[in-house]
């Protein structure tokens, strides 16, 4: 029962309101017509604008990346902001407008527009649209340059000029930011070459200050300590045989001062006997002990010093000149002199003679000791302070490796930098390329009449509409038995049905036929309008 309660309701409000659309059916079909008439004519007295576009290619650089990075790192998207300020500067637009004589005439309606700045005009023709790449998408790859002007003609040839003025900022201004890039690499390469030889001359005065105490000098200077003290132990060694030697020749000096003081009391035939009784006493020594006793040993020992000093003395007497012997039997003091000191003997004068050098030779011994002390005494002083100048030759060092590590890293920036600009100038970098060239457009991209044409039906049905339901509700007429039920509280017994006067048929019958006739004039109307402005769009 609710249900059936509820679609009467539905049934009888959407019969009332097809009941007042037929009622006010004039006043939405009028306004409907006239204000799309009005919006239609209007339409096609505004001036045509033919747009003209162009699609641009951003080509990556042609050498790979692994060899030569790029120095420019600005995005396209900000790039091509930078390029679209510059090239849509009040200078540069002026230039282009003067050059094509733009927005001098204006018809139609447009001339009843305000003209404004024709820059700001020119600004708002120009459109430029960034394209995604289908592969990757999120990832700019080309954009669109598009000019609307009065003519197509117009409109190729501008679009033309911003093309190839776009493609020329673009190689200006990456060859400008890779030679700023690389110019300012090079001011801070000439700052960092400065430091780092600020550096490299305190390194080198620190080591001229410390040569032979830095560390890498160690292992020299224990090799040479170790060389030193092998020289030292060496010297040492010469030094003690050479004085076991001066001790030997000086118990041999003494043997022979000894034997010459004998010789000087004893003769030849002395001595003889003297060596007669000790073979004696050597033979009964003999006799009682063994070969390798002391006493026997001494006996030997004393026989051959005594056969020594007479075969000496022997020689002696035979090589005296006779003339020595007339001198020794003057008697005068110097002579008494010279014949109590007896002269040395030539292998005296042999052990005299080593001696001497045997002395010279430790003296020089001696003198080298004390200078391979000394040096060892130096080297030992140097390994000792190895660990401070190493601390200090580090910190030192430290602003050199950082000044060096900067600089070699600001050089490789340099020379890629180098390599990219010089790309960049031999247009082999990154590029725009043409690659739809602006276009000639054979229809004009505005007004739109057929979108005109529809907007204006629409509103023109909004306005009927609106129209409508104004008169329905200032108007308040009793037409059916509902509408007296709000009005009077008793209830309707008899309705009265509507009396034709005569003639009154016909004239609804020809009235409604002009209605249908007029209602399928502005219909046929408005399909062949937007029929005309669709074909001509």
């Amino acid at each position: 029962m609710i249900d059936e309660l509820d679609d009467q309701i539905a049934s009888r409000e959407l019969a009332d309101y097809w009941a007042i659309a037929v009622r006010r059916r004039w006043a939405i079909l009028l306004p409907l017509f006239l204000c799309w008439g009005v919006v239609w004519v209007a339409s096609w007295l505004l001036p045509s604008t033919y747009k003209s576009e162009a699609l641009i290619l951003v080509e990556q650089q042609k050498v790979p990346e692994q060899y030569v990075v790029p120095n420019v790192t600005v995005s396209l998207q900000d790039r091509l902001q930078s390029m679209t300020q510059q090239i849509l500067s009040r200078t540069r637009l002026q230039a282009t407008i003067n050059r094509f004589q733009l927005y001098q005439d204006r018809r139609g309606l447009g001339s009843l527009m305000p003209a404004g700045g024709a820059v700001e005009q020119m600004r708002k023709d120009i459109k430029i649209d960034l394209v995604d790449s289908a592969a990757r998408p999120g990832q700019l790859t080309s954009f669109k340059i598009s000019y609307s002007a009065g003519s197509p003609q117009l409109a190729q040839q501008v679009n033309t000029e911003l093309t190839s003025l776009f493609i020329e900022e673009n190689l200006k201004l990456q060859q400008q930011l890779s030679e700023s890039t690389t110019a300012f690499l090079q001011s801070q390469l000439a700052e960092a070459r400065t430091k780092l030889e600020e550096q490299e001359a305190k390194v080198q005065a620190f080591k001229a200050e410390h040569f032979g105490d830095l560390p890498s000098q160690a292992e020299t200077n224990i090799q040479i300590l170790s060389g030193l003290q092998n020289q030292l132990q060496t010297t040492q060694r010469g030094l003690d045989g050479a004085r076991e030697r001066r001790l030997y020749l000086e118990s041999l000096q003494q043997q022979y001062q000894a034997a010459q003081a004998d010789s000087s009391t004893q003769s030849p035939q002395a001595l003889a006997k003297e060596l007669v009784d000790l073979r004696r006493q050597l033979e009964d020594a003999r006799s009682r002990l063994t070969e390798g006793h002391p006493d026997i040993l001494a006996l030997k020992d004393k026989i051959a010093r005594t056969e020594k000093l007479k075969k000496d003395l022997e020689a002696e007497i035979a090589t005296r000149p006779e003339t020595s012997k007339s001198t020794n039997t003057l008697d005068t003091p110097a002579a008494a002199e010279v014949q109590k000191t007896p002269a040395p003997t030539p292998p005296m004068m042999q052990v005299q003679s080593q001696l001497k050098s045997i002395n010279l030779e430790i003296e020089n011994y001696q003198q080298h000791a004390r200078e391979l002390e000394s040096q060892i005494s130096t080297y030992r002083a140097r390994l000792n302070l190895t660990p401070q100048i190493e601390q200090k030759l580090a910190d030192v060092s430290r602003g050199y490796e950082e000044s060096k590590a900067n600089y070699n890293s600001l050089l490789q920036k340099q020379n890629q930098s180098q390599l990219a600009t010089s790309l960049e100038q031999r247009q082999q970098g990154e590029q725009f390329r043409i690659l739809d060239p602006p276009s000639l457009p054979d229809r004009p991209a505005a007004p739109n009449h057929l979108l005109l044409s529809l907007g204006g039906l629409m509103v023109g049905g909004i306005l009927g509409i609106g129209l409508a339901v104004l008169v329905e509700l200032t108007n308040a007429l009793v037409r059916k038995e509902e509408d007296l039920e709000g009005i009077v509280p008793t209830r309707i017994l008899v309705g009265i049905p509507h009396l034709n006067a005569p003639g009154e048929d016909r004239f609804h019958t020809v009235l409604r036929r002009l209605e249908i006739g007029a209602v399928a004039v502005m219909a046929v109307l408005i399909l062949a309008g937007n029929l005309f402005a669709l074909y001509k769009s």
